[in-house]
């Protein structure tokens, strides 16, 4: 089984310098190779990489053209059964690879893992992006074991499985290279954020399989190209998620779904208000304007793979974290 780690890049050259020591020390496994692959950046990030790290083989994409586009780019020049698409801010543990490895080989339906993934800055915690593995709720909404919106949980073991989850994070991403072939890779109007669980949802209505494995950890810094703050990722996050809607629903619930999901972001709009975050709130109507605009070409995409009714694991996380203050995973599936 022949892995090919590649790392994407943008103007990186202080995060490759920081995380590509750990990457190159605990991923010494037959088959492997570690590729980056680079978008077009603009500073010393491919001379840094000729002169310290030759063994490396670079990938450079003609412009950056995000998250989406630069792998669907890169991954065209890379041979390999298995693809791990590794962010640049990310530190690897020893032994990582072998669980991982273990699964793809055990069990064939699985196509797509994702490793437990910490906090750079806090590793007793979980980290944002990803936690133990995502969810999402009936409009579309992700959430992780081990997140909830912005309450993040301390790592007790208590995620230490294997476990079927509904999206794995794109900042630590394993997928067969057939199964991404086929669907033909990440949506690039998506940019950024949030292709990772269109591409997960479109997987699932192959009929295949996408598994959470606690036994490989990681630590990734988060945020290190967009903050939390930055109302670009509000924008990108809102409209993403209703590209996701749009593409995978299954047709007859499509309507009431999306109208109760535009409703609920009008709600967060004015929440983002009263906290003092106006730019925020202009965000989330830029997201659903370029929503309203694309949307024509988001149902011409839709998935010809039966949809999925089952999709998602609670109802509404607005109402369970909001109303009922249920702020962690295991209290969302008590009930």
């Amino acid at each position: 089984m022949k892995i090919a780690i590649v790392i994407l890049n943008w103007n990186g050259e202080k995060l490759l310098e920081k995380f590509l020591p750990s990457v190159l020390k605990h991923s010494n496994v037959p088959n492997t190779e570690i590729f980056v692959a680079d978008n077009a950046s603009t500073d010393n990030s491919i001379q840094f990489l000729k002169t310290n790290y030759p063994t490396i083989q670079i990938i450079q994409n003609k412009e950056n053209g995000g998250f989406a586009k630069g792998y669907n780019e890169a991954l065209q020049n890379v041979n390999a059964d298995i693809y791990c698409l590794l962010n640049s801010d990310v530190e690897v543990t020893e032994n990582w690879l072998q669980p991982i490895i273990s699964t793809f080989k055990n069990e064939e339906n699985t196509v797509i893992i994702q490793p437990k993934i910490l906090d750079y800055k806090n590793k007793l915690k979980f980290e944002y992006a990803g936690a133990a593995g995502g969810f999402i709720d009936k409009y579309g909404y992700p959430f992780c074991r081990g997140r909830i919106f912005n309450d993040i949980e301390k790592d007790k073991a208590q995620y230490n499985d294997v476990k079927e989850i509904f999206w794995a994070s794109g900042a630590c991403f394993f997928i067969r290279s057939a199964t991404y072939k086929k669907l033909g890779g990440f949506d690039e109007d998506y940019f950024a954020h949030q292709e990772e669980i269109d591409l997960c949802w479109r997987t699932q209505n192959n009929k295949n399989t996408i598994k959470y494995v606690g036994l490989s950890n990681v630590y990734h810094v988060g945020g290190a190209t967009l903050k939390e703050t930055n109302p670009q990722k509000t924008f990108l996050n809102f409209r993403n998620s209703l590209f996701s809607l749009v593409k995978n629903l299954p047709k007859k619930s499509l309507f009431p779904i999306i109208f109760t999901r535009l409703v609920l972001d009008g709600v967060a709009g004015i929440k983002f208000i009263f906290e003092l975050k106006p730019k925020h709130t202009f965000a989330i109507l830029k997201a659903h304007f370029s929503f309203y605009k694309n949307l024509s070409k988001m149902l011409k995409k839709r998935n010809k793979l039966n949809q999925k009714n089952d999709y998602f694991l609670v109802k509404s996380t607005i109402w369970r974290y909001f109303i009922l203050k249920q702020k962690t995973f295991y209290d969302f599936i008590k009930n």
